[in-house]
């Protein structure tokens, strides 16, 4: 499984791959996380608000950090 998190770099785009590496290791799930800070990367995907969670190029969060459990519903966890 692929897994994006998009943002600039702030503290809540950490947070959110912070959270999304924690829920890939309870859930034990076999995926990678790559956190992608290029605006225009960021922009192929249709993102104007960021952080953002992408899983297997569907775009699943935008604008907000999400919870664990809302992670992990994402992983078929």
């Amino acid at each position: 499984m692929n897994i994006k998190v998009l943002g600039p770099g702030c503290k809540k785009c950490h947070e959110t791959e912070k959270l999304v590496r924690e829920a890939i290791a309870e859930a034990g799930c076999d995926a990678t996380v790559e956190y992608v800070t290029d605006i225009a990367e960021i922009a192929k995907h249709g993102i104007f608000s960021t952080p953002a969670v992408v899983i297997e190029g569907k775009v699943k969060s935008t604008g907000k950090v999400p919870s664990k459990t809302e992670i992990r519903s994402w992983l078929g966890k």
